[in-house]
């Protein structure tokens, strides 16, 4: 029984990643510290697992942005408008360009579009192909991996590279025009991976991971030939390597006829999305060679994993066929958790116990080895480690379960509200805003850090927040928005904020995950009953107000939002969960009301992202959803502007689903799509107000005021033009001030010339 890994978190220990990337970009490192920094993690990483006693080791799986991105160089799928750069002379200079863009020595180039890693927090860099693109091996990453892990091991026994299969590789990109489908392109990209494969074989290795998680999807007939005809081409290089096809974050029943009769050595499943999928699995692999690696240990949540549950399973599994056929790993990628629970120090000590992070996932594949081999003391252990930690239960909380209509719905429909609303705020035509956060420098990060550390008085804390928040109320008055909000200096995270804030749910002090590139976030674990205690916002965006005559939106995080993008406690189904977060928002909702704050935005950019991959999934997916955030947004009267924000969505399937939220306002990132997302809202006749992001906040480049304009004049074409906000993508606080007042005053700007050239064209 071969015990393995899919993948282990890039960041550092104490995300000495990061650090070392934002450096480089703001010269204070040279390439070869870069490398240096990436080395010794890597290095760590590999020597983490070796001593555990993992059988199969993966390499690859360090990036230094993202490994979709890393797939595009190794295949030299790079758009001409990078690779034209001149000024540019080496890779990671051009892999940065494409992830950030480039803007300097005369150059002006856009970032690639970005978009989310499936039904993840984790977000990945679309590849571009080109009608007739050509494929080639043009970085040499992998290849040097190998050989450093070969080095470190003296063996290359335990190495597994691990590759983006071709086919989730082509489905996951985009055609640069539509005068062709991507999947034409397979000819010419087999023989390009059946190189690079030779090229891992000539190395001595003797496994591989490719990754294909588009098989847990529903995937047409067309592309189930498509799928078969790629191995069918791909199996040729397969001998003499033992070839482990990796599916996870959902079931492959529907799709197993495809990998059944595949030329490949084992079949990854992800057992910790769908349990179920393991009888029909194992009926239908018996009679065949193939083993199967079962994804037991949950890559994507942080808590311990119930071995007798697992025990089960794998004796189940080696019943069935031996077992010297049988692997163990995690479900998928431990990408998504953080590295080591050992740097916690404030966690109680019950619930410390029932969690476990990366390091200790790895240990926890050891341990249902050593159990399968007979070690009941490790079986009793965690056994009585499930009947002591329990989690926070409120009786209070749980008399809330019952929903009346009436906490359903707003007072009056959305064409009724919008009379009323216009008549009350009477914005221009194209009214600006921003989504919420302003630039965190260190300054306020240590004035944060220093509170949290009681190194500040509450006092000097406030009087210390008020300073940034005048200072942003003038700076949004200088660039004379429409709409303002308070900056959100008090919040190192738009999630971490109230889970700090609410019943039931604890932070971490290292428990860092990546989203995207440099930027980490701190997942808060959900571990009891939420509720509300005392107002959470009130006292600042009063504040905020009170120092502009401008309307000042309250900044509210939504229920399912604080739900996808935390640990979530796994002894309740998640909607009990989501509704426990939405009755607390709705408290504040109407404290901010209550108060006189006229616009709330509640932000959901994790709506779309926690949808279920299969669409036999979606309508009770959709169902507790939307209900979670219509508990927290239909307290307030029609009067009151309701707007929500979302990131990186594609909504041809689910437009009714949006609909039904029934906010006002609805602000989407569409900058980097050039709006493409907003050809589906044209189509649906979508009837609300959408704000569509005309500033891409996840590069550094400054968008120039025709370039804003001419994402105007796309999104006039596409929507009733009274319904549309001027906004960025979202929001500012990783940017830095001069980017930001430069890029929001040419917005601004081409807001205004929009609304003079709308009235030129009204008179004509």
């Amino acid at each position: 029984m071969l015990k393995h890994n899919l993948g282990f978190p890039r960041i550092g220990k104490k995300r000495e990643f990061k650090r070392a990337c934002e450096d480089y970009w703001s010269n204070k490192i040279d390439l070869s510290t870069l490398f240096q920094v990436g080395k010794e993690i890597k290095r760590e990483n590999w020597i983490l697992q070796d001593i555990a006693g993992i059988d199969l080791i993966p390499c690859n799986d360090f990036s230094f942005y993202d490994h979709v991105l890393d797939m595009s160089l190794l295949l030299g799928v790079i758009p001409k408008s990078y690779s034209s750069i001149s000024v540019i002379k080496n890779h990671i200079d051009l892999y940065f360009s494409m992830a950030r863009g480039f803007q300097k020595n005369g150059w002006d180039i856009k970032a690639m579009e970005m978009t989310k890693w499936f039904n993840t927090n984790y977000h990945y860099i679309v590849p571009e192909f080109e009608k007739n693109q050509k494929f080639l091996i043009f970085s040499n990453k992998i290849f040097e991996e190998i050989e450093e892990l070969k080095i470190l091991l003296k063996s290359t026994k335990k190495i597994k590279p691990v590759l983006i299969g071709p086919m989730s590789y082509l489905f996951l990109g985009k055609e640069k025009d539509k005068t062709f489908n991507r999947m034409d392109l397979l000819n010419q990209l087999i023989p390009v991976y059946i190189k690079i494969i030779n090229k891992i074989k000539n190395q001595g290795v003797n496994w591989i991971q490719l990754d294909e998680p588009i098989l847990s999807l529903d995937l047409s007939k067309e592309y189930k030939d498509f799928f078969l005809h790629s191995y069918e081409m791909l199996s040729q290089c397969f001998s003499n390597i033992n070839v482990l096809l990796a599916t996870y974050f959902d079931g492959i029943s529907e799709n197993y006829s495809i990998v059944k009769n595949l030329n490949i050595k084992a079949l990854h499943i992800d057992l910790a999305s769908d349990i179920n999928q393991l009888e029909n699995i194992l009926t239908n692999i018996k009679n065949s060679n193939m083993s199967l690696s079962l994804g037991l240990i949950n890559g994507r949540n942080i808590w311990k994993n119930d071995y007798k549950k697992s025990k089960h399973l794998i004796e189940e599994t080696i019943q069935c066929i031996g077992k010297n056929r049988v692997m163990i790993a995690p479900s998928c990628s431990l990408l998504h958790v953080p590295i080591d629970i050992g740097y916690e120090k404030s966690i109680p000590k019950h619930l410390k116990m029932r969690m476990s992070f990366a390091k200790q996932k790895i240990h926890e594949l050891v341990d249902l080895e050593n159990i399968i081999n007979g070690d009941k003391d490790l079986l009793d252990k965690n056994i009585n480690i499930f009947n002591t930690s329990q989690f926070f239960y409120d009786k209070k909380v749980h008399k809330k379960f019952f929903i009346k209509n009436e906490d359903l719905k707003r007072n009056s429909q959305f064409k009724f509200r919008k009379e009323k609303q216009r008549k009350k705020f009477r914005f221009p035509l194209f009214p600006t805003t921003t989504i919420g956060s302003f630039p965190q420098t260190k300054q306020i990060r240590i004035i944060r850090s220093k509170f949290r550390n009681n190194n500040l008085s509450r006092q000097d804390y406030e009087k210390k927040i008020k300073f940034f928040i005048k200072d942003v109320i003038k700076k949004q008055e200088e660039i004379d928005l429409d709409v303002f909000v308070h900056g959100e200096f008090e919040r190192t995270d738009m999630v971490e904020y109230f889970a700090e804030k609410l019943n039931g749910i604890i932070s971490t002090e290292n428990g860092w995950v990546q989203s995207y590139g440099s930027r980490c976030v701190k997942p808060p674990i959900i571990c009891g009953d939420v509720s509300r205690n005392k107002n959470m916002t009130t006292h600042w965006i009063n504040f905020a107000q009170s120092q502009t005559k401008k309307p000042v939106k309250g900044m509210l995080t939504g229920p399912v939002t604080i739900l996808q993008w935390s640990f979530v406690r796994d002894d309740q189904p998640v909607y009990k969960t989501a509704y426990q977060i939405a009755w607390a928002i709705r408290e504040e909702v109407k404290s901010l009301e209550d108060a006189g704050i006229q616009i709330i935005q509640i932000d959901e950019p994790a709506l779309r992202e926690g949808f279920p991959l299969k669409r036999k999934n979606w309508k009770f997916y959709f169902d507790w959803s939307i209900k979670s955030f219509l508990i927290a947004s239909s307290v307030v009267k029609d009067e009151t502007q309701i707007h929500t924000h979302m990131c990186y969505s594609e909504f041809n399937d689910i437009l009714n689903y949006i609909t039904e939220l029934d906010a006002d306002v609805i602000t989407l990132e569409t900058s980097r799509s050039k709006m493409e997302l907003l050809k589906a809202f044209s189509k649906f006749s979508y009837p609300n107000e959408i704000g569509p992001g005309v500033y891409d906040i996840h590069s550094p480049r400054i968008p120039t005021v025709n370039e804003i304009l001419d994402l105007i004049k796309k999104a006039s074409e596409l929507l009733p033009i009274e319904n549309i906000w001027i906004n960025p993508d979202c929001g500012l606080k990783t940017r830095t001030w001069e980017e930001v007042m430069k890029s929001l005053k040419n917005m601004t700007k081409a807001a205004k010339i929009a609304r003079k050239n709308y009235r030129i064209k009204q008179i004509k």
